[in-house]
């Protein structure tokens, strides 16, 4: 029941990310914001759960995205997302988290998601924007809904996954 219902949040959020927020994002932004809500997700289970459900929600959901949205490269999203899940989780791993620390990981994680896509399609000569003219395009606009995104959600998503914890923790057996 807990891995089923993380993945369960997080194709959630992701249905709302590609069907819903298009709809509410004003059409002089539509092509500059970027809804990466799974991604938060990701990083929620990486600081509540830990890092080995983050890197399988963020491989899986990356992959997802890949398909649905045809990139250019398939698997670049599962392989940035995966690496940032896991990566915030080992760091993550014996800290509590305030809200603040939260809204800071997600800040740099969703900037350091961003940071490397391009990077990667600047490399493959997908994109001939210079870093400064995409940060003001699309980095930082589509931080600002993820991090409003973030803030929304914290209380609910950090409850829910103590939950599980606590849950999990009372289940074992003394030994």
């Amino acid at each position: 029941m807990r891995m089923q219902g993380i993945v369960g949040l997080t194709f959630l959020a992701f249905v709302v990310q590609s069907t819903i927020v298009p709809w509410i994002i004003p059409g002089e932004f539509a092509g500059r914001i970027v809804p990466h809500f799974t991604l938060a997700v990701v990083l929620f289970a990486a600081m509540y759960h830990s890092r080995h459900s983050a890197l399988l929600l963020g491989a899986g959901f990356g992959l997802l995205q890949d398909v649905v949205f045809r990139g250019h490269l398939l698997g670049l999203h599962a392989y940035a997302m995966a690496l940032i899940g896991y990566l915030f989780g080992l760091l993550l791993e014996r800290r509590r988290s305030t809200m603040m620390m939260a809204l800071v990981v997600v800040a740099f994680g969703t900037l350091l998601y961003e940071l490397a896509l391009y990077f990667v399609y600047k490399v493959f000569q997908f994109t001939q924007e210079s870093l400064s003219w995409a940060l003001v395009d699309h980095i930082l606009p589509s931080l600002f809904l993820q991090l409003a995104f973030a803030l929304a959600v914290y209380i609910p998503l950090r409850r829910w996954f103590q939950n599980l914890a606590m849950n999990r923790y009372s289940k074992k057996e003394p030994e």
